[in-house]
This record gives structure tokens, C-alpha cells and sequence, in this order.
């Protein structure tokens, strides 16, 4: 398996894959500018660990190792100096780095000390920036940055990567290269899910490889970035960014689908049937549950999971 994406969604989708397979693998955006990652980056031009960083947590065991250093990468200092808002994990990483002289070989050696189920890789070799083109009471503006395209009031149209022909990891392509399923999202969609469609040669990884292929869809439109986003007009702006790719399934949970034939139609024009299921959890809020979500990605993998039609296709991991 490998999975695609950064930040909470990456999180979430690999909370559940990690108790599906024993061989997973998350690719990962590297476009973070804010924050404690975004601080490490510009003081020491190192790839932005934060998203790096959730993606190892996410894979920690559930025994009492794997619980406490979860906690412990994920702990933020607080403070009135320096140190202020910085991860622990993320300077856990950088130092690694800066002493092995690898960012993979580096992320290898903190993954054996959590314990992780699986391997975490940057998407790509360098620092990236996401520009986006954004539309803003009729006129079209461009805005440069993870943070400002998250945040710039208006509608995002799409976006691009500086630098536009980014270097991919080498072990990313690779590894999607030699999947049996690619799982893209959920997340924040041209922040963390799209990005991976713009770096060339992961692209071409994409195109290419005899993976089946799984979207995940979020639970929620996204403040600033994808206000007022259907599930379908998630999977058309992921056909505008890259129209020659295919899908397998698209999974949805049932309960924010408004218009499920229009649902239907956005999937099938991707080559993909559509799977409603209840991934939420339980407390209304627009989060996927673990357990819930796994059990049905491990139906889809296994061919054993009806589409919205009530037909099984059969989809042998």
C-alpha cells in the first residue's frame, strides 16, 4: 500500500491502513511553510518535517511504546523564548538529518524508534512552494505559499509547484511504482492531496503503475481553501489537474453525500465506481474513525465491498 497526502488527512487514512497491511508506505507533501516547520525550514533550508512528523505518529503501535513516543513527537513546547510552538518531533528529525546527511535515511532511523508499521517518504528531495491561482470577486490573483493558499480569501482554480520540475524522492517512485494500491486522501485538496499529481516524475509514477487506485474523500469542505465544495467537485478538480489518470473506488461517507447520482457520475467519469459507507465518527464532527474507516478500506481491497449500486466488483488485493 502506499498513501498520499500530509498533514490531519494523511493521519487519519494511515491510522487505518497501518492495522490493514504490513507493507504500507506514506509519500508525503513537503510544501509546509508555517509554523514549526516553516521556522526549521528557513533557518536551516531542510525539508518542512512537520507533515513527515504526523505521518510517523500515525504509524506508532498501539502498546504503551508506541502510545508514549506518538505523544512524545507530537509535543509542542510551550514557552515565552525560542523554543515557543517548535515539535518535538520536528527538531527530533531535522537533527537527524543534519547527522546522517539523508532526510529518507534519517525519517528510517526515527521510524525504528517509534516502532512505526511502515515507512514515511517525502514526495519530494527539495523545499517546495505551492502557488495558486485564486479568483477573488471576478479577478484572478496568484498567491504563493502552503499557509496563504490555505488562508487567501476566494476560490481556488488550481496550483502549481516552484520549483515547477522538483526532483521526486527516488524511493516514492518506487515505491508507487511497485504498489498494489495507491490511496489518495483525505486532506486538504490542493494543499496536501493535489501537489503529488505536479511533482513529474511521481506523476508519471502515478500514471503508470499497475496500482489500483483509491480516493478518499473528506467529510467536510475546508475553510479558505475548498469552501463550498460538493464530493463531486473534489473529484472534477482532481480530473482538472491531472484528466489521463484513473480510478478504481471512490469512498464516501454516505452522510455528507447531498446528490448521490451526481456523486456517481464524477466517479465514473474518473473510471471508478462509487462506495458509500459510515467512515465518520460518531460525534457529528468531520473526522474519519480509524476501526470504521479500515474495515471498509479492507472490503475494498479484498473485493468485498458493494458500490452505491449494490454491485461487488471484484478487487483481489
Amino acid at each position: 500500500m502506499v498513501a498520499l497526502g500530509g498533514g490531519h488527512g494523511l493521519y487519519a487514512s494511515l491510522t487505518a491502513l497501518r492495522t490493514v497491511t504490513s507493507n504500507l508506505t506514506a509519500v508525503v507533501t513537503v510544501a509546509d511553510d508555517g509554523g514549526s516547520s516553516g521556522r526549521l525550514r528557513r533557518e536551516l533550508g531542510v525539508l518542512p518535517p512537520g507533515d513527515l512528523r504526523m505521518a510517523l505518529a500515525a504509524l506508532c503501535g498501539d502498546d504503551e511504546w508506541g502510545r508514549t513516543w506518538s505523544r512524545v513527537v507530537q509535543h509542542r513546547f510551550r514557552s515565552e523564548g525560542e523554543l515557543h510552538g517548535h515539535a518535538v518531533g520536528n527538531l527530533l528529525i531535522v537533527a537527524l538529518w543534519e547527522l546522517l546527511g539523508d532526510p529518507v535515511i534519517g525519517l528510517e532511523w526515527v521510524g525504528r524508534l517509534l516502532g512505526a508499521h511502515g515507512r514515511v517518504l517525502p514526495m519530494a528531495s527539495v523545499p517546495l512552494d505551492i502557488q495558486a491561482e485564486v479568483e477573488v470577486d471576478g479577478r484572478i490573483t496568484t498567491v504563493r505559499g502552503q499557509v496563504a493558499c490555505a488562508t487567501t480569501p476566494g476560490r481556488v482554480l488550481s496550483i502549481s509547484l516552484l520549483p515547477p520540475d522538483p526532483p521526486a524522492c527516488p524511493q516514492a517512485v518506487e515505491a508507487i511504482r511497485e504498489a498494489d494500491w495507491v490511496v489518495f486522501g483525505p486532506g486538504s485538496w490542493f494543499t496536501s492531496v493535489l501537489p503529488h499529481l505536479k511533482v513529474p516524475e511521481l506523476a508519471r509514477a502515478l500514471h503508470e503503475t499497475r496500482a489500483r487506485r483509491v480516493v478518499i474523500l473528506n467529510l467536510a469542505p475546508q475553510p479558505g481553501e475548498t469552501d463550498g465544495f460538493s464530493p463531486e467537485k473534489h473529484l472534477e478538480v482532481l480530473r482538472e489537474h491531472a484528466p489521463a489518470l484513473t480510478f478504481d473506488t471512490v469512498l464516501a461517507d454516505h452522510r455528507v453525500v447531498g446528490d448521490r447520482r451526481a456523486l456517481e457520475k464524477a466517479a465514473e467519469a474518473m473510471g471508478a465506481r462509487l462506495v458509500l459507507a459510515d467512515v465518520a465518527v460518531s460525534d457529528g464532527s468531520p473526522r474519519h474513525d480509524g476501526p470504521r474507516l479500515a474495515s471498509v478500506l479492507a472490503e475494498i481491497f479484498h473485493g468485498n465491498r458493494r458500490s452505491s449500486r449494490g454491485h461487488v466488483r471484484e478487487t483481489g488485493a
